[in-house]
C-alpha cells in the first residue's frame, strides 16, 4: 500500500554515487499501480536518472496533478518536495513554484488525460512561457482510473479493450511543444530504459522547458491487439531517431564512433549531451525539420522516439522576466521595498 513505507535497511554493499547516495536514497513508497504499469519503469528511470546525476533529492521539487500518472511521484525521491495538485492544474502550480524559488529542480509529472484533456490549456502557456522546468507525460491513451476509455492522445482507428474504433483525431503533444516553443523535445517508451534515463537526466540538465511524452502502455485497458499504444505495438513500430549519452563534468570526453557520427550539444551549465546518429537525414537542432519527420513518419504508423529536439542556446522564464538570482522567496523587505528616493526615480522616470 501506498501508506506503506518501504523498509529502511539495505544491503550495505550497494552502489553508490558521488554524494554517497544509493538508488534506495532515490525511492518513495510502494507502488499501488497494477504489476506491469508502464508508468512503474517510467518511476524506475526517473530514479536512475537522479542517481546518476548525483543530485541531492531534498533539491527537487516534484509536482503532479490527478490520474494514475499523477500518483507516482509518491513512488521516487521520497525525501524530496511533493505536490499533488488538482485535475489538470499541475503546469500553473509548477510554474508558481518555479518563480517563486528558481533554485530547485522542478519535476512534472502529469499523463495523457491530465495534460491532453482537462489540463491542455495549462500544458500550453507552461510551454510557451520557458518554465524550466521537466514536464514528463506518462501517455497509455487511456483513462484507466475510470475503466479505460479514450483518451485525446488515443490515435484515430484504434480500439478499445472491448473492441469500440476511435473515430477522433489524435492530439499529439510532441508536436504541440514544438510548436510552443519547448527548447527540448523528446519522445520514449516506458519499455526502453536504456534509452529513457540518459533522456530524462538530459533533460533534468537543461535550461528551459523540456518536454517528454513517454508512450507507458495499460496493462489493464490498452495493451491489446488493436491498441497503439501497447506493449507490442510500440516495439514492432519504434523508429528511434539517436541514442543519447549524458556526459557531465568538463572532463575529456571519449565516445564510440561505431555506431555513426556524434553530435555535441552544450549546455548552459557545461554538461554536453552525445547524440550518436542513426538516421543519417536528422537534425535535432531543427524544429521545423522536426516537426515534418514526426508528421511524415505518424502518417506511416510509426512510433518516433529519441531526442527529437533541442535548442543549445535556450533561456527560461526568469530569462525572460530578468529577474534577480536570489529566489523571490529569499527576498528580504530592504530588497522588496528600496524606499522613497528610488520610487521618486521610477516616478520621474515615467512622466
Amino acid at each position: 500500500m501506498t501508506y506503506i513505507a518501504k523498509p529502511k535497511f539495505h544491503h550495505p554493499g550497494l552502489p553508490k554515487n558521488e554524494l554517497g547516495y544509493t538508488h534506495r536514497d532515490y525511492e518513495g513508497k510502494i507502488s499501488t499501480l497494477c504489476a506491469g504499469c508502464g508508468h512503474d519503469s517510467i518511476t524506475a528511470s526517473i530514479i536512475e536518472a537522479c542517481y546518476e546525476l548525483s543530485i541531492e533529492p531534498h533539491r527537487v521539487a516534484k509536482i503532479s496533478g490527478i490520474g494514475c500518472s499523477s500518483k507516482t511521484p509518491d513512488y521516487f525521491l521520497g525525501n524530496s518536495h511533493g505536490f499533488n495538485s488538482v485535475h489538470g492544474r499541475m503546469p500553473s502550480v509548477l510554474t508558481g513554484a518555479n518563480l517563486a524559488n528558481r533554485d530547485l529542480i522542478y519535476l512534472g509529472v502529469s499523463g495523457d488525460g491530465d495534460s491532453a484533456s482537462i489540463g491542455f490549456g495549462q500544458f500550453a502557456h507552461s510551454i510557451r512561457r520557458g518554465v524550466n522546468m521537466t514536464y514528463i507525460v506518462e501517455n497509455n491513451g487511456v483513462y484507466g482510473l475510470t475503466k479505460g476509455q479514450f483518451s485525446a492522445t488515443a490515435d484515430r482507428g484504434s480500439k478499445s479493450k472491448k473492441g469500440v474504433m476511435n473515430t477522433d483525431n489524435a492530439i499529439d503533444l510532441v508536436a504541440i511543444a514544438l510548436q510552443l516553443g519547448a527548447s527540448y523535445v523528446a519522445r520514449s517508451f516506458s519499455g526502453d530504459k536504456t534509452q529513457l534515463v540518459p533522456l530524462i537526466a538530459a533533460a533534468i540538465r537543461h535550461k528551459g522547458a523540456a518536454f517528454i511524452d513517454v508512450v507507458s502502455p495499460c496493462i489493464a485497458f490498452n495493451n491489446h491487439a488493436g491498441s497503439t499504444k501497447s506493449f507490442d505495438y510500440v516495439r514492432e513500430h519504434n523508429d528511434a531517431v539517436n541514442r543519447l549519452d549524458v556526459l557531465t563534468g568538463r572532463d575529456p570526453i571519449t565516445v564510440d564512433y561505431a555506431p555513426g557520427t556524434v553530435q555535441m550539444v552544450e549546455q548552459h551549465d557545461g554538461t554536453r549531451l552525445a547524440l550518436r546518429k542513426i538516421d543519417a537525414d536528422y537534425d535535432a537542432n531543427d524544429r521545423l525539420a522536426a516537426m515534418t519527420f514526426l508528421q511524415k513518419h505518424a502518417a506511416k504508423g510509426q512510433v518516433v522516439t529519441g531526442l527529437l529536439y533541442v535548442d543549445p542556446d535556450a533561456e527560461d522564464l526568469h530569462a525572460h522576466l530578468d529577474t534577480v538570482e536570489t529566489p523571490l522567496n529569499s527576498l528580504e523587505a530592504k530588497d522588496l521595498c528600496p524606499g522613497s528616493v528610488a520610487l521618486e526615480k521610477i516616478n520621474a522616470s515615467l512622466r
